[in-house]
């Protein structure tokens, strides 16, 4: 029987105090909270092996938290969290189980059955990274592989080039890497471009080794190494495929022994700690991706273990489905204080938004709730030059999660203090704000007239009262970074539960893909009868226009 789980919203005593607890919430600022707690800081924050979240800037209180845990726990999340990671098949309209923590978990807390399939992958994942490392794979003419290209879509391309451009400061040396995932001709070819054919390895990841993007670029890849290598040469010693499909990699020319296995069990958007994860374990070693698993598991063991009241990945769902469902939040913001990072919002987003992106109930019944809102984000201090205007002083709210760390892998004088400064300062200006009558003052004390500082001063307020989340690590590492990714995948999860919606399929990306294949015949072939739109025709004319 496939579990199923009952929505945070059915239970209408939850909701009727949840609703008089806005009333008081949205009466009552931040600054007051603070004020009013000189420990609230204390109470409101957590540290979990390294990894602080505070959480104290928000709109909550005890009660608050009180009732938003008990409507979880009225919701089903300790069921649903044991289901998960007992391989239930709670991937409802795929029948399938959802089983990625196996893969950082050690063997004896994995699911029996699972052991010796996730071991002898790992093995030969090992050896891969080892041979590559340790340049005893060599290419057709026997030159060892350092320019490694990863070609993938969506999870197959997020996970490990967000990985390895954040742990880059762990990298060996030696290599290049370089991810393709566009089927615009320029991604594959300015990649390969930066490249010398005898010397590339070339990941290719499809779990059905059908996918239009990636397979369209793997061929462009092979065209390249036989043009420049020669029909005879050895071109299957440049590949490695990672996919369920074996027959299809092997008829695209790549050694049955150079192919990872992927697991119905393993969405793409949680595959990073999979086989897809070998371009990062090329990048930073065997133990570097073993301390990046355990980080992982650090957050499983957590999740499983610690109360909803002092669980991280559950808080942090709590408060958003807080913000986003009663304190009228339409979107989400998360800003990495480290320039490693900069690719980490793009990861969070395909696993937010795909994961979440659903309007309707597990039981196939339309949600009346608000569910998954956009999520947002880059890299400060550069987001404070561009969007933090909104932030501060838009009319939206925005909450923010701030990530920083307290000491830089790259120290260069006062700079990191000056970075962490900016953090805290953006954190607490959204909390603080400045009134427009003080405002006022200050111009009038430099001599601004009362006119002028009357009409200047509306400008300049910053009307604060807003929430944000910090994560604060002491250096980027890879177990630091096995944290956050499993923080927000499990956070992802609780919300899909709070919701009662399938975080696990992706319905919604199908329809395009389906109808690409005759708009594309169309485009190609001129087919005259395409059952479609007039802007669609049109459109068509006017590329058959400019290409012919």
């Amino acid at each position: 029987m496939k579990p199923e789980f009952t929505s945070f919203f059915n239970n209408a005593h939850i909701q009727k105090k949840l609703t008089e607890l806005e009333k008081r919430a949205k009466a009552t600022t931040l600054s007051a909270r603070f004020t009013a707690d000189k420990d609230r800081f204390n109470r409101y924050s957590i540290d979990l092996e390294g990894l602080l979240f505070d959480f104290s800037k928000n709109h909550i209180d005890d009660d608050i938290l009180s009732t938003l845990v008990a409507g979880a726990s009225d919701a089903g999340l300790t069921s649903a969290i044991t289901d998960m990671f007992e391989g239930k098949k709670i991937n409802n309209t795929e029948d399938r189980a959802v089983l990625h923590t196996a893969l950082r978990a050690p063997s004896e807390s994995r699911p029996p059955h699972l052991n010796a399939t996730i071991e002898n992958a790992k093995q030969n994942m090992n050896a891969f990274s080892d041979a590559i490392r340790n340049k005893t794979w060599h290419g057709a003419t026997g030159k060892p592989l350092t320019q490694i290209v990863n070609i993938g879509i969506g999870g197959s391309d997020l996970g490990p080039a967000m990985a390895v451009e954040a742990l880059s400061h762990y990298t060996h040396k030696d290599f290049e890497f370089h991810f393709v995932s566009n089927i615009d001709p320029t991604h594959i070819m300015e990649a390969l471009a930066k490249c010398c054919p005898e010397t590339t390895l070339l990941i290719v990841s499809s779990k059905s080794f059908s996918t239009l993007e990636t397979l369209s670029n793997a061929k462009v890849a092979k065209d390249w190494l036989i043009n420049t290598l020669g029909l005879d040469a050895d071109v299957g010693k440049h590949f490695i495929g990672i996919s369920s499909n074996i027959d299809a990699v092997t008829e695209f020319g790549i050694p049955e022994h150079n192919i990872l296995p992927m697991w119905d069990w393993v969405g793409g958007r949680y595959s990073l700690w999979s086989a897809i994860g070998l371009s990062l374990e090329i990048a930073i070693g065997k133990q570097g991706f073993n301390d990046f698993l355990r980080g992982g598991n650090c957050i499983d063991k957590h999740f499983r273990e610690a109360p909803f009241e002092n669980n991280i990945p559950v808080l942090m769902a709590l408060i958003s489905l807080w913000n986003s469902n009663y304190m009228d939040a339409d979107s989400n913001a998360v800003v990495c204080y480290e320039q490693y990072l900069h690719r980490f919002v793009s990861y969070l987003q395909q696993m937010d938004m795909e994961s979440n992106g659903k309007s309707v109930q597990r039981n196939g019944e339309p949600c009346l709730w608000q569910t998954a809102i956009p999520l947002w984000g880059g890299t400060g201090s550069d987001t404070q030059h561009s969007y933090h205007q909104l932030f501060h002083q838009g009319s939206r709210m925005v909450p923010l999660d701030f990530i920083v760390g307290t000491n830089s892998l790259n120290p260069i004088g006062d700079q990191q203090a000056f970075l962490f400064a900016n953090c805290l300062a953006q954190s607490k200006a959204l909390m603080t704000g400045q009134d427009k009558n003080s405002i006022k003052q200050d111009l009038l004390n430099n001599g601004v007239s009362e006119e002028a500082a009357e009409q200047l001063s509306s400008h300049k307020e910053i009307p604060g009262n807003r929430p944000s989340n910090m994560f604060v690590y002491d250096k980027l590492t890879p177990f630091a970074l096995g944290q956050l990714v499993a923080l927000y995948e499990h956070k992802v999860f609780v919300l899909s539960v709070l919701w009662n919606i399938n975080a696990f399929d992706q319905w919604g990306v199908e329809l395009g893909k389906q109808l690409s294949g005759s708009i594309k015949s169309a485009l190609l072939h001129g087919d005259s009868d395409l059952d479609t739109d007039a802007s669609t025709l049109g459109l068509i004319a006017r590329y058959k226009k400019q290409t012919n």
